[in-house]
């Protein structure tokens, strides 16, 4: 899902649109294999007459798929990190809808960090700093992250050069 036009400013321009990594399925995805595995096995391992106990795990299983599988699926796929020439855009939710934007105008420092599992798979924690009261944008699982802290700053930097030119 590309982040829409109508929500950029005159002359934004979005330079970089990413979900999370997909690292963030990998735990849903064992625990559908799990909660499958276990259910099947108990579902036929019960005995016909005990009809009530099936439902009952029936129920529990599909709890489980919800809470385990479904939610942090729906959660990675409404997640978004998006670069523009002029801020950093962070987006989740399908319903109830959290945002949070950085101008890169207000960046003082960008850093990042990762696990060796981080490192193994291409991913980490991008920290995107500044001077106001928010102090600081946290933004876990971001692919690539050493590629997008480098174009954070290119892009703090291109901004900031635009800034001066205009005289804004």
């Amino acid at each position: 899902m590309a982040y829409p036009d109508r929500l950029l400013t005159a002359g934004e321009v979005v330079e970089y649109d990413m979900r999370p990594h997909w690292r963030m399925l990998t735990l849903p995805a064992v625990a559908l294999v799990g909660i499958v595995f276990v259910g099947v096995y108990v579902l036929t391992a019960l005995p016909p007459e005990w009809d009530p106990a099936r439902w009952l795990v029936a129920v529990v299983l599909a709890v489980l798929l919800v809470w385990w599988v479904i939610g942090p699926a729906v959660r990675w796929a409404t997640t978004q990190y998006v670069l523009t020439n002029r801020r950093v855009i962070v987006r989740s939710g399908i319903v109830a809808r959290q945002g949070r934007d950085m101008p890169l105008a207000r960046v003082n420092d960008v850093h990042f960090a990762y696990t060796v599992v981080d490192r193994l798979l291409g991913c980490g924690t991008l920290v995107v700093e500044s001077a106001a009261e928010s102090g600081q944008l946290v933004i876990r699982a971001v692919p690539d992250v050493e590629l997008v802290q480098r174009e954070v700053f290119r892009l703090h930097e291109e901004d900031d050069l635009r800034r001066r030119r205009s005289g804004a």
